[in-house]
């Protein structure tokens, strides 16, 4: 169903740098993490949504990374699912600070049957 939204929250550590990450030589949020935070708010959007034996896994991810957030700064990410279609599921993600936008972008999701997924990995 669309319209479904979440919304997650961190504050920003050495760990998630983009130094610390390996992305970067600079010590501010990393652009992985960014995207790791905007697809742990598709995940929540879908909480209790998704039929048992089943899950999501990422298909497509497109954000723009606008500018810096420095460690310790509160970062917050939102996710709104704006498109069903069969198994597949589009999300809008932003992430901002106190200051406004940090990034934003495209979520795609699929919708799979967690056995038959795993067994792809055999």
């Amino acid at each position: 169903e669309t319209g479904l939204e979440a919304t997650v929250e961190l504050v920003i550590t050495p760990g998630d740098t983009a130094s610390a990450m390996g992305s970067g030589e600079v010590d501010v949020l990393a652009t992985p993490r960014m995207i790791a935070l905007c697809e742990q708010a598709t995940l929540l959007a879908l909480d209790g949504k998704v039929d048992e034996g089943f899950t999501t896994v990422g298909l497509s991810i497109q954000i723009d990374h606008l500018r810096p957030t420095a460690v310790g700064d509160h970062i917050w990410a939102e996710a709104h699912l704006d498109k069903v279609e069969g198994r597949r599921l589009w999300f809008s993600v932003s992430a901002k600070d106190h200051r406004g936008l940090v990034g934003a972008g495209k979520v795609t999701r699929v919708v799979v049957e967690v056995d038959r997924f795993m067994e792809k990995t055999r």
